[in-house]
């Protein structure tokens, strides 16, 4: 019915024409109230996420891959959850600005990198010097949202190395 509701229209030939990009943003036309929640619930899950790959890190044999997965898969929620409050292609396009583009890619890269290290090459020292970069990429990320923060910091960082 909504088939021919839409052809009828003439949004069939509209509809043809959006990008990827495009449909997802405006298959992503949620209610505030929804959005709030389920930022909170992507949020929270990523940050149990987080919570839990830290306490398994001291379990014997499977510990530090189980931190890995979890950490980095925290990581990820986290990210996604503010997908909910600016939509998916706004979110997208603030993650590609110039402040951001770079510290954007090396987060994405350390994900990455952080489970190829842990379960394709299996050497884990390299995979916790991910996780470490992971920290520092996705901090860095996060300061970018809040002004002069990120210049304020290396003002700091530049007086303690005089």
């Amino acid at each position: 019915m909504d088939k021919l509701k839409s052809v009828l229209s003439g949004e069939e030939t509209r509809r043809d024409d959006r990008t990827i990009l495009e449909s997802v943003n405006e298959a992503s036309t949620l209610g505030w109230g929804t959005r709030v929640k389920g930022f909170i619930a992507c949020f929270v899950i990523g940050a149990a996420c987080t919570i839990l790959g830290v306490c398994v890190l001291f379990l014997p044999r499977i510990g530090l891959i189980l931190f890995i997965v979890f950490y980095t898969f925290g990581n990820i929620c986290a990210l996604c959850s503010t997908m909910f409050l600016m939509g998916p292609l706004k979110q997208l396009k603030r993650m590609c600005d110039k402040t951001r583009a770079l510290a954007t890619t090396i987060m994405i890269t350390c994900l990455v990198l952080t489970l190829c290290a842990a379960f394709w090459w299996k050497n884990f020292g390299l995979a916790l010097l991910f996780v470490i970069l992971q920290v520092l990429s996705f901090t860095w990320y996060s300061l970018s949202y809040i002004p002069f923060v990120r210049d304020a910091i290396l003002r700091l960082l530049a007086m303690c190395m005089k």
